[in-house]
């Protein structure tokens, strides 16, 4: 849906909040008009009134499209009509939603809106604090509106019989896809379990899954759908005439095509081209974030140049510190995983570059896509890359984390008919990582993948890349004392005594077919137990850890 002409300026809807019916109460209105907002948005105009009038709701909407308000104001009127102050402990209402960030900032939009209710009180509960921390406060404090991420909502819920959910109000699930893409569904599953049937739920989501149907059915009651979209451009060379996409009309979507070893050029290029504009850049994994977020500020063309990095693994504080430092530039770059991908509010962004391989996917789901050539002039950074990893061991170690945790996700993502991990040139890959030598993952090993591209350095022990940071240094020289200490003191295995009776030699010589045929047998048995450690660790099985030492890369992380 677009805005209409005969709108009033800036608007999406001609639709004002005082206009929506049922009427939303005056201090609403006023919080509403102190954050500075009149008109409602497509999804806001279409969902406040359904979810004010005790109707459950399905809305299907693209992120940046307005959906916080339009569940924050009618699941605080919803409460604003209960007939008698709630117990602190006697939870009305509940938020969920994907990440942190995702619900530190739902928390602190709504907070405008639940001070205008009387002795209602809101918790964020999220990870990245002690649970332990956060169960005290809630004995303490109580809440009645919770606000945060399944898994510490499950935990909290596990861990406090206190918790009073008889006179419960409003569910809200917000960006279910992402909820349910993440592996929350058994917390998600536990947590409405608990709460009464009788209860407004909205379910917010991006895309209508599968897995997003299941969950509308058995978490709804006879729901309203809204189904909020853009106006798209058509497809290009397509006589199709413009229809409706969750893609809007004004987000210009190019990809460019390169081999893996030219892609850091190409990205530094990009990069150099746009320091004045805000860009977010998204990585696959946390590993590559790390890797290019000590990396990318070494090289000469990106000296000045503001790059944070994100991702889930890091703690809470440093994720809080980095987004609002983003947040608060005019100029920069983000470095993340979807961490960031959905829901937040980060003003003045005007690019964004997704280093995975999406582009078969885009044309599947006929997304305007305009192909961007590559740079001729793009600078060779790979050298400066390489250098950066010989001169400090931190570099060259996160690099190769980046690299091999690049392959394993390629490995387990769900779109395999896309990222075909089989046909990677991990030769050029590892170039593309500013690799000094290959490391010795399984798929080198075996030589399951095409090495061809990789120029290794020469003349280099990679024992003796020392971390630039001398403490780290001092600490990595007492393990090795110790390790070789230890390997020391184990006494050395016996030869075992030869056979008296040895076979005949026609007996124990094999062909070369025989011994081609046994290693392709050990081979592919070897691909068969790493796929299954892998399924394993994709289930929560195993961690990161435990895969790494069945796999014996251990060394390598």
């Amino acid at each position: 849906m677009a805005a209409s002409s005969s709108y009033p300026s800036g608007a999406l809807t001609g639709t004002r909040f005082s206009d929506l019916q049922p009427p939303l109460s005056k201090p609403v209105l006023e919080a509403i008009r102190e954050a500075g907002f009149e008109f409602c948005t497509p999804v806001q105009a279409a969902t406040i009134p359904l979810l004010c009038s005790f109707k459950d709701v399905a809305v299907d909407a693209a992120t940046g499209s307005g959906k916080t308000l339009a569940f924050v104001v009618p699941l605080v009127e919803i409460l604003r009509r209960s007939s008698s102050p709630p117990k602190p402990h006697e939870v009305m209402g509940v938020i969920i939603s994907p990440t942190r960030e995702l619900s530190s900032q739902i928390y602190n939009v709504a907070q405008p809106f639940i001070a205008t209710l009387s002795k209602i009180k809101s918790a964020l509960l999220v990870g990245g604090v002690d649970v332990k921390a956060d169960v005290k406060k809630m004995e303490e404090e109580g809440a009645n509106l919770l606000i945060g991420t399944p898994g510490r909502l499950y935990d909290i819920m596990e861990r406090m019989d206190v918790l009073d959910f008889r006179n419960f109000e409003i569910l809200i699930l917000d960006e279910a896809d992402r909820l349910l893409d993440m592996g929350f569904q058994r917390q998600i599953t536990s947590i409405i379990s608990r709460l009464p049937k009788l209860r407004r739920t909205g379910l917010f989501s991006a895309t209508q899954t599968e897995a997003v149907e299941e969950l509308s059915k058995a978490g709804l009651r006879n729901p309203v759908r809204v189904e909020v979209r853009a106006e798209s451009k058509p497809l290009n060379n397509s006589s199709q005439d413009s229809g409706s996409s969750k893609t809007p009309s004004g987000l210009h979507i190019e990809y460019l095509e390169c081999e893996a070893d030219k892609k850091p050029s190409q990205l530094i290029d990009y990069l150099m081209k746009n320091k004045s504009n805000k860009i977010i850049v998204y990585f696959m994994t946390c590993a590559c974030v790390d890797y290019w977020g000590v990396v990318l500020p070494r090289l000469s063309a990106l000296k000045g140049l503001s790059l944070i990095p994100l991702h889930g693994k890091m703690k809470q504080s440093v994720r809080e510190k980095a987004l609002s430092s983003f947040t608060t530039l005019s100029t920069g770059v983000l470095l993340c995983t979807d961490v960031a991908a959905r829901g937040l509010d980060i003003p003045g962004v005007d690019c964004i570059v997704q280093e995975e391989e999406y582009v078969e996917f885009l044309r599947i789901r006929r997304v305007p896509l305009q192909e961007r050539k590559c740079s001729d002039d793009a600078p060779d950074v790979v050298p400066q890359m390489r250098s950066a990893a010989r001169k400090d061991r931190d570099v060259m170690e996160k690099g190769v984390r980046a690299f091999v945790s690049f392959i394993r996700a390629y490995k387990e993502h769900h779109c395999s008919y896309i990222f075909r991990w089989k046909e990677l040139e991990i030769g050029k890959l590892a170039m593309g990582y500013g690799l000094l030598q290959l490391p010795g993952t399984p798929e080198v090993k075996l030589h399951s993948l095409s090495t061809e591209g990789f120029t290794p350095v020469e003349d280099i022990n990679l024992e003796d890349i020392k971390y630039k940071d001398k403490s780290r240094e001092k600490q990595r020289q007492k393990n090795l004392r110790a390790k070789k200490e230890a390997q020391q003191k184990v006494p050395k295995p016996q030869k075992p005594n030869k056979n008296p009776n040895p076979a005949p030699a026609a007996m124990k010589k094999k062909t070369a077919k025989q011994r081609r045929t046994a290693q392709t047998i050990e081979d592919e048995d070897e691909l068969a137990r790493e796929y299954r450690l892998l399924k394993k660790l994709k289930r929560g099985a195993i961690d990161e850890d435990e895969f790494a030492k069945l796999t014996g890369t251990e060394d390598l992380l």
